[in-house]
């Protein structure tokens, strides 16, 4: 009964029945949301919520963790990174595969905040699983500080360079609705759709 009263008040925040849905539709590679639909546009441009402690010990938890890596490493669109947003989930949660260890394993980093940028920028070219078939060159940071839970909630702070700092830069923008063609010029954008 007490049990009961605790989760009906709200204690131990969980996914929405909206997420759960998303998240356990089916099996396997998760639909991404794409700028050329224009419900999907439009969910990309919200900001995120954060990931309670509580969110990570659920099911859903460990199939959106499933899926999502599953997505980012399909064949048939594979990507460095993925953001929660991305597959329809409005939370702070990315992938990252990390070109600066050993094997260049994907993790997950839930809430990520970058709270340092050190250095210089450079350009470089990015796309994104979210905007088929467009490419363009955007300034970036070439080193980072960023602050993140794991997936044991514990909370790190972490400093990262080259590739590896480009693709958290573009990841962590999802979580506040933006997208690398939002750097580009006009003139730029143009280029990037001809190509």
């Amino acid at each position: 009964m007490m049990a009961t009263s605790l989760a009906m008040m709200g204690c131990g925040e969980s996914f929405t029945s909206a997420e759960r849905e998303v998240i356990c539709q089916g099996e396997g590679i998760m639909r991404v949301l794409s700028i050329d639909n224009e419900a999907d546009s439009l969910f990309l441009r919200e900001e995120s919520l954060p990931v309670s402690e509580s969110m990570l010990q659920t099911e859903e938890w460990t199939l959106l963790r499933e899926r999502m890596l599953l997505t980012v490493q399909d064949p048939e669109a594979t990507g460095v990174g993925i953001a929660a947003p991305q597959v329809g989930i409005h939370r702070n949660v990315v992938a990252v595969q990390r070109f600066d260890k050993e094997g260049e394993p994907f993790e997950f980093f839930i809430n990520p905040e970058i709270i340092e940028h050190v250095g210089e920028r450079a350009d470089g070219g990015e796309g994104c699983l979210s905007v088929p078939e467009l490419y363009g060159n955007v300034s970036r940071w070439q080193e980072i500080v960023l602050r993140y839970r794991d997936e044991e909630f514990v909370e790190h702070t972490e400093r990262i360079e080259g590739f590896t700092a480009v693709i958290f830069q573009h990841e962590v923008d999802h979580l506040s609705g933006r997208l690398f063609i939002d750097y580009l010029s006009a003139e730029a954008l143009d280029e990037a759709i001809e190509e």
